[in-house]
């Protein structure tokens, strides 16, 4: 693990990455079934659909990444984007924060936001790639366990034991109901509660619970309400899965709207944005995506907890896999292309 800040890490990484160029980009769209479904606060989840990207290079290499878009519609949107992108010809290294200026006018939020996410992502692929290097240590880490939480599918807990039979010492429910909550923490687990942004009445009760964290409490953009609730309660909040970008960070951190941090790391703009978002130096987890927030929590000095929900791995020849409440840092994505085949749209 790095001593350096977010600022710091991303700075000496451009340093020390090597100098690709953009030939073309292949972008691939595929439809997972959830199996089991992913009931959340906010409904409930059948499919996984995935934008594949495959970023060549002039150089011969290829980053590989994949975008959660969580409906068909949002596939179809993601993949239109980044097949109009022009890109042939520009730096990796910059490629996402050159692009970002031609959107000054849209703005980089939602469809246009994974596109450049997802942009990014596969940049830093490529070029952990060319440098020989795991991305954690091109980051100015090293590919270290990290530790992880398993993020039960089940609303009621129903996976709950199974989960906590994979080694996980902390799991996390989209629920609050009382009962949920002690048949879960009678498991002799630590437990997070995720509210998808679904306010309820009497949210004061679950500073009680001995929760490690209550997520997203409220909608994402009610800054005054987070504030509030962060500063009346004893349990900490966690809060940035929903940032489209590290402005949306600061001006939640500015505010005291938050205790902690997780940004999805395709949302905010990239490993990039992730880095810039865990420069305020706040406990920082990670949002899906373990293939690469393993390597970003390996790489930081406050990182906290990975979200272990596998999405994408029946297409991947490497899944990720967690041993004892923790994620190694693995390989490079590498696709199976027979099960791509199975699940494209």
């Amino acid at each position: 693990m790095s001593t350096g800040t977010g600022s710091d890490l991303l700075a000496a990484a451009l340093q020390r990455a090597p100098a690709l160029t953009v030939r073309s980009l292949r972008v691939r769209a595929v439809e997972l079934p959830a199996d089991p479904p992913v009931e959340t606060a906010a409904g409930t989840l059948t499919t996984f659909p995935l934008a594949l990207i495959d970023l060549q290079t002039e150089q011969g290499v290829t980053g590989r990444t994949y975008v959660a878009t969580y409906t068909p519609e949002g596939l179809a949107g993601v993949v239109a984007a980044l097949n109009a992108l022009d890109i042939a010809g520009r730096p990796v290294a910059t490629l996402s924060d050159d692009l970002r200026p031609r959107f000054f006018f849209t703005g980089t939020a939602g469809l246009m936001g994974y596109a450049l996410g997802g942009l990014d992502m596969a940049a830093w692929d490529a070029l952990a790639r060319a440098a020989e290097l795991p991305l954690a240590t091109l980051l100015g880490g090293a590919p270290e366990p990290v530790p992880a939480y398993g993020s039960l599918t089940s609303r009621a807990g129903a996976d709950a034991e199974a989960r906590a039979a994979e080694g996980f010492p902390a799991l996390k429910v989209k629920s609050t109901d009382p009962a949920v909550i002690a048949r879960i923490k009678a498991l002799g687990v630590d437990l997070m509660v995720d509210l998808n942004q679904q306010p309820i009445p009497d949210i004061e009760r679950l500073d009680d619970a001995g929760l490690v964290w209550i997520e997203e409490p409220f909608p994402a953009a009610d800054l005054a309400a987070y504030a509030r609730f962060t500063a009346a309660t004893a349990t900490p909040v966690q809060a940035g899965e929903s940032w489209w970008s590290p402005e949306e960070a600061r001006r939640s951190v500015e505010a005291g709207a938050t205790d902690l941090v997780m940004p999805d790391v395709a949302r905010v703009g990239g490993v990039t944005g992730f880095l810039r978002v865990a420069a305020h130096g706040l406990p920082t987890s990670t949002h899906l995506y373990p293939e690469v927030s393993a390597h970003l929590l390996a790489a930081i000095p406050n990182g906290h907890y990975l979200e272990h929900l596998d999405k994408a791995g029946p297409i991947l020849q490497e899944p990720v896999v967690a041993k004892d409440g923790t994620v190694m840092p693995g390989g490079p994505i590498e696709w199976d292309e027979a099960a791509v085949t199975r699940f494209s749209v």
